[in-house]
């Protein structure tokens, strides 16, 4: 296929990368001027629509999502595919549905979970809303950049899915790192921690997988001075867009709430840049 991909950054890079080296032509725009192995650079945004089947996008937030998929539908082909692999809010992701379906073009809101571990390796996992014509198009290439594609219903649907998962992940990972801390104060080796707690019922993917205690479990970013595989900043984004949508919506979410509020503290007091899991550093300095 003929591939424009907008947004080059630390995500949008490797998947741009693995489109390329499956041996579709890709052609990239990045507001920073990034180049990609494999990815032609376009100069500006609109040339790196023309001529596509399938266009792209991975960006910061709803506002620019709305802004640049405006330019997108208006320099796109007929019956072209819009993807959209953001993570924003679920309003946004349906106006964005509405453009293109304005212009009589297919369009997905396709977030992603992995990291950006999972994007250099293709093992995302791939959260989608849009219709069942455009899902069909679109899967060949999530397949390429991940290991699990879910078609989760209409528009909206994938962020709907992708803002809900994330606020369990936020909870849990305060749950692992408070169960750490509470471990250390009653001197309990945290190797034994992991053994029980990971093999009975406190087990969880942040406890599992990406254990946020140093030299404990599999590799993980404790292991790297919690140097980010996901930021605790874009944590915060993701309980932003979770509580927004909780609020709009009528729908009681007290935990996520609170992982929130944890998140927003420890980023203002210097975690920002740091991985999420860092909560745990900070508790044992307290």
């Amino acid at each position: 296929m003929k591939i424009g991909f907008i947004g080059l950054g630390n995500m949008g890079a490797p998947m741009a990368k693995n489109l390329a080296a499956a041996g579709h032509a890709v052609t990239g725009f990045d507001t920073a001027g990034v180049t990609v192995e494999g990815v032609a650079p376009a100069a500006a945004m609109e040339a790196a629509v023309a001529g596509q089947e399938v266009i792209v996008t991975m960006l910061p937030n709803g506002a620019i999502v709305r802004t640049v998929h405006e330019a997108v539908v208006a320099a796109a082909e007929p019956e072209a595919l819009i993807i959209d692999c953001s993570t924003i809010d679920v309003e946004s992701a349906r106006a964005v549905h509405d453009l293109a379906d304005a212009k009589g073009l297919m369009s997905l809101d396709a977030p992603v979970s992995g990291g950006t571990g999972g994007a250099a390796a293709g093992t995302l996992t791939f959260m989608v809303g849009g219709s069942e014509a455009a899902f069909a198009k679109g899967r060949p290439l999530f397949e390429i950049m991940g290991a699990k594609v879910v078609h989760c219903g209409e528009a909206g649907a994938g962020q709907a899915a992708k803002i809900c998962n994330n606020m369990i992940l936020g909870i849990s990972m305060i749950g692992v790192c408070e169960a750490f801390h509470l471990a250390d104060k009653l001197g309990l080796d945290r190797q034994a921690m992991f053994d029980v707690a990971s093999t009975s019922s406190g087990s969880c993917w942040s406890l599992n997988t990406y254990c946020p205690a140093p030299g404990v479990g599999p590799e993980s970013p404790a292991d790297r001075g919690y140097k980010p595989g996901f930021a605790a900043e874009l944590m915060l984004k993701d309980l932003d867009l979770s509580q927004t949508a909780a609020e709009k919506n009528g729908a009681s979410t007290e935990l996520g709430r609170h992982a929130r509020d944890v998140y927003r503290a420890f980023v203002e007091a210097g975690g920002k840049g740091r991985d999420f899991s860092a909560i745990l550093e900070k508790l044992s300095a307290e």
